[in-house]
């Protein structure tokens, strides 16, 4: 069986689930990351992206720089 959108963003982040899991929407997470809306769906559906963005969205979820393994699979 062939792996659909969501569950191939879900082997490469649990962003989403954990964004939801903190009743956090997508803008608010992008304002206090201080990136665009835009690049928190893409990371949602398991787009590649830069150290430093991942860094900004551990901090603004409020998780640690060595939780990194908790949200980002790569």
């Amino acid at each position: 069986m062939t792996p659909n959108a969501s569950e191939r963003a879900m082997a490469k982040n649990k962003l989403k689930s954990v964004r939801e899991s903190l009743l956090m929407s997508k803008t608010e997470l992008a304002k206090q990351a201080d990136v665009s809306p835009i690049t928190i769906s893409r990371i949602e559906r398991g787009m590649p992206c830069r150290m430093e963005t991942q860094r900004k969205i551990l901090l603004a979820l409020g998780f640690k720089l060595s939780d990194k393994p908790k949200i980002f699979k790569d």
